[in-house]
């Protein structure tokens, strides 16, 4: 089984600091062993809210668009895409055909954390895409189990248009399969639970055999990020 384990934005990671070193150094190690084992598949991390665009869509319509930096609002997600093109405003010409597809939906583009800015790597001389994730929001339908957006049209439409245009997708299922921990006391709360508040900082998809696996892994995860709300949700096979 597949799972996606999200941390959250805290306020260090929202002003725009950089993780300390020896955050940066645990978590390589932590996620090079779990490479080595086979259970890491996937990852990103996103800048902060400054640098993010939330779109609300009606009827297939986009009826607001709003820059941020903004709080947190509906932060349960039902489905993400990470894609890569040279400027915000690509990107969200790419979110926009998505949330168009979706009919009513809250889409968010974020600018993904590349190696060079957490000094893990050097800049590349080169002009290069930028990598942004486009995230969806869970609705009631979602929740409820009731969700009928495909997507696979419009991504295949993106990649046609631009061959790498998305590099990768992912659908969750109802938070009822997910699990969080949260900050106070570092307790697990089952699913299915209400829209969180916090901004979704970054992710990682890893295969494990059940839920308490990925629970596991997601709370040395959480140690090392030491106060930041982790939740687990299954990926759709």
């Amino acid at each position: 089984m597949r799972f996606m384990v999200m941390h959250k934005v805290d306020a260090k990671m929202e002003a725009g600091e950089k993780p300390a070193q020896g955050i940066v150094e645990r978590m390589g190690k932590y996620v090079g062993e779990s490479i080595e084992k086979g259970v890491f598949k996937d990852g990103a991390g996103l800048h902060g809210s400054a640098q993010r665009v939330r779109m609300v869509f009606e009827a297939g319509k986009r009826v607001s668009m709003q820059k941020g930096p903004y709080d947190g609002g509906n932060e349960l997600l039902a489905s993400f895409a990470m894609v890569q093109s040279w400027s915000i405003d690509e990107a969200v010409q790419a979110a926009t055909k998505i949330g168009e597809a979706c009919g009513n939906a809250e889409i968010e583009v974020g600018l993904v954390v590349e190696p060079w800015d957490i000094g893990l790597a050097p800049k590349p001389d080169d002009e290069m895409p930028k990598r942004y994730l486009v995230f969806r929001k869970a609705d009631r339908a979602f929740e409820a189990g009731e969700d009928r957006v495909r997507l696979d049209g419009v991504y295949q439409e993106l990649v046609d248009a631009e061959p790498g245009a998305v590099i990768s997708v992912a659908r969750l299922e109802p938070s009822k399969h997910g699990a969080r921990l949260t900050r106070a006391e570092r307790r697990w709360m089952d699913g299915p639970f209400a829209e969180s508040k916090e901004l979704v900082a970054g992710y990682s998809i890893i295969e494990v055999p059940t839920l308490e696996d990925a629970k596991r892994w997601a709370e040395a995860y959480g140690d090392i990020l030491v106060d930041n709300e982790v939740d687990v949700r299954e990926v759709v096979s």
